[in-house]
């Protein structure tokens, strides 16, 4: 009689029921494959890496909870035997950047094909990294550009600039650190200088597409 290998343990990371009941749709196609846990935030998430021990997690982006980069550091730090796959339908580069950093081997569209979804999987736990050419270009362009910019900035400069991606004004930002309106205002200035933006309205839009922390 043929032994028949242990199939590939996953745990799906998704707030949306309807994505996380198609991706399982899709993995039960694959008979070396089972989903042992579906998560629909990050707390849940590390909860069930913790209970479960998957080899696989399909980590969604855009969840409630620990931001992903935190759950994915957080994972290699405690269940290093757990591989995570990013899957997501956001392509930005601040993204791409922070996965790749936190330990994630690979990043995944929601547009890819059943197929190549799966064979990423299988790829993934026979300990190949899935990052591509382009993808490690793209990040390193972006922390050539991007990231000598954020590194320039103060702790509570980052927390500012998060805050004006957010849409808040000055008034809003004071009340939030709990710091004066003229201190916000001092702050917002010299962000602005750093980025070598012109205006506030700058600053809040370079904010929204080049900070990870907008990983909410």
């Amino acid at each position: 009689m043929k032994h028949q290998s242990p199939k590939i343990t996953i745990l799906i990371t998704d707030d949306h029921p309807i994505a996380r009941a198609g991706i399982r749709a899709i993995l039960a196609q694959a008979k070396d494959m089972e989903v042992v846990g579906e998560a629909k935030d990050g707390f849940e998430a590390q909860q069930l890496v913790a209970k479960l021990r998957p080899q696989i997690l399909l980590l969604d982006l855009k969840m409630p909870g620990p931001r992903p980069a935190e759950i994915e550091k957080w994972v290699r730090l405690n269940y290093p035997e757990t591989i995570t796959l990013v899957l997501t339908a956001h392509d930005r580069d601040s993204y791409l950047a922070a996965m790749m950093d936190a330990g994630a081997v690979g990043y995944l569209s929601k547009e890819e094909s059943e197929d190549r979804l799966i064979g990423a999987i299988r790829r993934a736990v026979r300990g190949e990294i899935l990052f591509n050419s382009t993808q490690f270009a793209r990040v390193k362009r972006w922390k050539e550009d991007i990231g000598e910019k954020l590194n320039q900035l103060t702790a509570r400069e980052r927390e500012i600039l998060e805050l004006l991606g957010k849409g808040l004004d000055n008034k809003a930002i004071g009340e939030t650190l709990e710091i004066s309106v003229k201190t916000a205002a001092y702050h917002v200035t010299r962000i602005m200088a750093k980025l070598q933006v012109q205006s506030r309205q700058e600053a809040a839009l370079w904010a929204s597409q080049n900070l990870s922390d907008n990983l909410e």
